[in-house]
């Protein structure tokens, strides 16, 4: 059973002389905190825990620290639109509009994670590049297993085949046990018959979250998909991260306008008001006083 003080990290790696790139990640601790954060029932956890692993995957290929990739899964379930941000850093933050759908949590031996997210929807891809315009692809949900969905994704939309396993593993006192998984993409100069053995191969895989909990480290999961071996290009440590604060919380506030803002002074009156971070839940209590204050700036 995985270690939970073993850290969560991302190593990339390309195999068969550069013609195939993959990736692999234990990301426990980072599913584990947005649980925490967002109150999730396990179906959702796994949901959320997923596409957070999927953007920490995707963030993995940016070639700039501050650049962000965002995923965003707008389902027909009822815990609503998903949402997971990564940066270049390996920093992911996620929020999920519903957290606690009530639906079942478990279907055919398996967390109900379609069942929550829905099996007909859309996946939204944003890279934002420091460009004057982020890069946005959306495709049609397949599954809402999101593993399938976002391999979908890069096949439809950025003509990359590829396999996505991703998964988490939540315990049935709805802690999270081990997250994690891998992509792997196959570029046009592989042969086909290397292309249909290294597809046998990773159909043959046990579970990502299998392997984590038995021991498996990054490195381990990539020597199974790549028996020969592969070459290791780098480590990333992995962790929730949110860029709020309160300034920022203030700007947002003051961009929303003078009326918006007097409007909350009314409904909250000499209390004041709160502000909450949808993403990381910290919150930002601010003064009658301080609240006509960013009026007043709104209206310059």
């Amino acid at each position: 059973m995985s270690q939970p003080d073993v850290p969560d990290y991302l190593v990339r790696a390309t195999a068969h002389g550069g013609r195939v790139r993959a990736m692999a990640i234990r990301a426990t601790a980072v599913v584990a905190d947005l649980a925490s954060r967002h109150g999730t029932e396990p179906a959702v956890t796994a949901g959320l825990g997923r596409l957070a692993t999927g953007a920490l995957l995707f963030g993995a290929q940016l070639k700039a620290a501050d650049q962000l990739v965002t995923l965003r899964v707008k389902g027909n379930g009822p815990a609503g639109q998903l949402l997971a941000s990564a940066n270049g850093r390996g920093e992911v933050r996620a929020l999920v509009s519903n957290p606690r759908p009530g639906v079942e949590q478990v279907r055919n031996g398996k967390l109900n994670v379609s069942g929550a997210v829905g099996s007909q929807g859309m996946l939204t891809v944003t890279r934002d590049l420091g460009m004057r315009e982020p890069y946005a692809g959306t495709v049609e949900l397949v599954s809402g297993e999101i593993g399938e969905d976002l391999a979908h994704y890069l096949l439809r939309s950025e003509q990359i085949p590829s396999a996505v396993g991703i998964g988490v593993f939540v315990r049935p006192d709805a802690t999270v046990e081990a997250a994690g998984g891998y992509m792997v993409q196959v570029l046009p100069e592989l042969t086909e018959g290397a292309a249909a053995a290294l597809e046998e191969t990773i159909a043959a895989l046990p579970h990502p979250t299998a392997m984590l909990r038995a021991g498996d480290s990054p490195e381990d999961i990539l020597a199974r998909i790549f028996p020969d071996g592969y070459e290791a290009l780098g480590t990333t440590p992995v962790r929730f991260h949110c860029p709020c604060t309160r300034e920022r919380a203030e700007r947002a506030l003051v961009l929303l306008g003078q009326d918006a803002i007097r409007e909350i002074i009314q409904e909250e009156g000499p209390a004041g008001a709160e502000l909450t971070c949808e993403f990381c839940t910290a919150r930002y209590a601010l003064t009658l006083e301080e609240l006509r204050e960013l009026a007043a700036r709104a209206a310059a």
